[in-house]
């Protein structure tokens, strides 16, 4: 019987330690690679002409999204910028490729602050801190980066999936390095959601199953996970209605309250919305690749970024063979095409993508014999746990002060914070505003401002903590120019309570002695 039973264990475990394990030849492998850089490419050319274009409401039905043969090349051709999703995974990519998959945090963050494109959000935002010498992971940590929460680094985290097939936690690693340049807290974690279930999505074909796994990767406490978990349930409620589950998300975590652009506007690129417009896409598809990029792009916001990722991870469940032939229309003749700013096509991608996944698996106990590839499979795990803008609650915005000459910027708030929108701007690249910020009349910060659009601040000025009461502010320009300027349009003004905006208004229309709502 002793015998029996250790047999049975000696059993049992076998079978426990080969589920662990899968097996690929090295055709399928580069198939679901090939699949999931077609598949993103394809979703944001798609979503391409409706990016952000549907703020705060979803694209009706009876408006026709465009397909057509021949629209790849031409948008490659006609319109590289839409690619930030794309030119900044071949970024890190190309860093992994000179250095090798033990790449130093430096050398990916300065490749993409040193690159000639141009960027928004927490990518404008974290290149700025870096070629100012703030170092990552602080370039991307909300008191130096009002965008941290941004969707940035989850538009770009396609390429640590790619590499980790089976393997999200090596997925996760991977950006906790890299996406910690341009962003923290949920920002963060969209990169690490869409990394995971890009990993994910080697070893299995069940959609649910990937969209819940992935999760698993993400602290149950962030707002990111109850957002996408929501998603789920939502789905589960409401199992043929994708527009209800997108009201759902617009009516419980539609606020954004980091992102300067989008306070107080119906502007979101907040990354976990965002990610819940994929979820969407990724369920109400149910596998279908038509109906899981125009869900996707329906759900407006950032809507060529969304069908991109939702995309990409279904062209890696099905593989670049099983991508519909209507999707690959006039994919092949814009194989060859490198994407602008870089040296890399997607032919160039397919392959170096095969090899990066061949040598991370084998780092993290794979094995390749000949051409069949074993992936040793990992159960996802959360990363830890970060919030951003944390007891920080937009509760005003405000017009600023110009000196008569120009050259100082005042206003005065009430409050804990703020962030000072604006921009300098000119024909002349090279010209830099030196300024200084005094707030009450202390001088806290020697500023840089320059003028070229890839090397900008985001935005001019700003302070999260500070005392709660009165404040006042005064941005000094030092080289005041005749033909380059600086523009401040308002401040946002943050404290540390939220606001309820009905009574507000009620005590407003008590003191204009008129009837309150």
């Amino acid at each position: 019987m002793k015998r029996f039973l250790t047999c049975l264990y000696l059993f049992v475990l076998s079978a426990s330690l080969n589920a662990q394990q899968v097996t690929f030849t090295k055709q399928q492998l580069h198939d679901k690679i090939k699949g999931g850089w077609a598949g993103q490419t394809i979703g944001v050319t798609f979503g391409g002409p409706y990016e952000f274009r549907f703020q705060g409401t979803f694209i009706g039905d009876y408006q026709p999204l465009l397909w057509y043969n021949g629209y790849l090349k031409k948008t490659m051709l006609e319109g590289p910028g839409l690619y930030d999703d794309l030119y900044m995974d071949l970024t890190f990519v190309d860093v992994f490729e000179k250095y090798g998959l033990d790449a130093p945090l430096d050398s990916f963050a300065s490749a993409y602050a040193k690159a000639g494109y141009m960027l928004w959000h927490a990518n404008q935002a974290g290149r700025y801190n870096i070629l100012k010498g703030t170092k990552a992971p602080l370039s991307g940590h909300w008191k130096n980066n009002p965008h941290a929460d941004c969707i940035d680094y989850q538009i770009e985290a396609d390429f640590a999936g790619l590499m980790s097939p089976g393997m999200p936690n090596t997925a996760s690693k991977i950006s906790d390095k890299i996406g910690h340049i341009m962003n923290y807290g949920d920002g963060w974690y969209g990169g690490v959601y869409i990394g995971a279930m890009y990993a994910l999505a080697f070893t299995s074909n069940n959609i649910p199953s990937i969209v819940k796994e992935g999760l698993k990767t993400i602290p149950r406490q962030s707002e990111f996970y109850q957002c996408i978990n929501d998603v789920i349930q939502w789905h589960q409620k409401y199992p043929d209605d994708w527009k209800q589950t997108w009201l759902e998300v617009q009516r419980k975590w539609a606020d954004d309250i980091g992102c300067p652009d989008g306070v107080f506007l119906p502007f979101n690129i907040d990354a976990k919305v965002n990610a819940a417009y994929v979820a969407i896409g990724l369920l109400y598809g149910g596998g279908d690749f038509t109906k899981t990029l125009d869900i996707s792009t329906r759900c407006g916001q950032d809507a060529d970024c969304n069908p991109s990722s939702a995309g990409g991870i279904l062209g890696t469940i099905l593989g670049y063979d099983k991508i519909p032939p209507y999707w690959k229309q006039g994919l092949k003749e814009a194989e060859g095409i490198d994407f602008k700013y870089t040296t890399m096509s997607l032919n160039t991608v397919y392959d170096i993508g095969l090899k990066h996944a061949m040598a991370n698996i084998e780092k993290n106990g794979g094995e390749i014999n000949g051409n069949q590839i074993t992936i040793k499979q990992q159960q996802p795990l959360p990363v830890q746990y970060e919030k951003s803008f944390d007891g920080v609650y937009p509760v005003n915005k405000i017009a600023v002060n110009w000196s008569t000459n120009k050259d100082e910027v005042t206003f005065d708030f009430d409050g804990t914070g703020f962030v000072l929108r604006g921009n300098a701007q000119g024909d002349n690249a090279n010209y830099i505003f030196n300024t200084e910020l005094y707030i009450d009349d202390k001088k806290t910060e020697t500023i840089q401002l320059p003028v070229s659009f890839t090397t900008r601040r985001h935005e001019l000025a700003w302070n999260y903590q500070l005392p709660k009461g009165k404040h006042s502010v005064r941005l000094k320009i030092l080289n005041p120019s005749s033909t380059q300027k600086i523009n401040a349009g308002e401040v946002i003004v943050y404290s540390d309570q939220p606001v309820n905006g009905l009574k507000e208004m009620e005590k407003a229309a008590k003191s204009f002695n008129a009837k309150p709502l």
